[in-house]
């Protein structure tokens, strides 16, 4: 990283926690803002054809749920406040947004990449349509597409932190 993003007080070549966090916070931060749940972030969302999900949680309740194609699985649920965490903001870096995707059309769905099926193998309750739903954009093809929620995922937690949806 550039020198520009170390505080000043900070000793030539030092690049601890302590400065990434300095450096992450602005980049959380306009992170969290690009995809807040505000009324202005879903004015924002990609305008395509409506695409309809059903989504089935963990208790087996069915939960019927619209987004636009080009817009992403992951914010869509999260949208619609359904408990997919997504901790790592979509950068393909952890598996807690790990879903079972039933595609009408699988064609209209993307290929698993080498990255995403790394990080599947992490996934507890894997099966053959494991999918992050952070990898899916939605399209007119998968309208009717039923995703169902596992029950369970993984993630790292230090010092009993719950996070909050976003």
């Amino acid at each position: 990283l550039p020198r520009l993003l170390l505080p000043a007080a900070a000793p030539s070549g030092c690049f601890c926690n302590s400065h990434r966090a300095l450096v992450r916070r602005p980049v959380a931060a306009a992170t969290a803002a690009a995809y807040s749940s505000s009324s202005t972030a879903a004015a924002d969302a990609p305008a395509g054809p409506p695409v309809s999900v059903t989504v089935i949680d963990k208790s087996g309740k069915e939960h019927q749920v619209s987004g636009q194609s080009g817009e992403n699985l992951l914010r869509l649920l999260q949208r619609y406040e359904l408990p997919v965490e997504g901790a790592c903001e979509a950068s393909l870096a952890c598996c807690t947004c790990h879903v079972y995707v039933d595609a009408p059309d699988s064609a209209d769905l993307s290929s698993v990449t080498e990255a995403e099926e790394d990080m599947l193998d992490m996934a507890p309750f894997l099966r053959e349509n494991s999918r992050l739903s952070c990898q899916i954009v939605l399209a007119a093809g998968l309208d009717g597409m039923r995703v169902t929620l596992p029950q369970a995922t993984r993630n790292f937690y230090v010092d009993g932190h719950v996070p909050k949806p976003h």
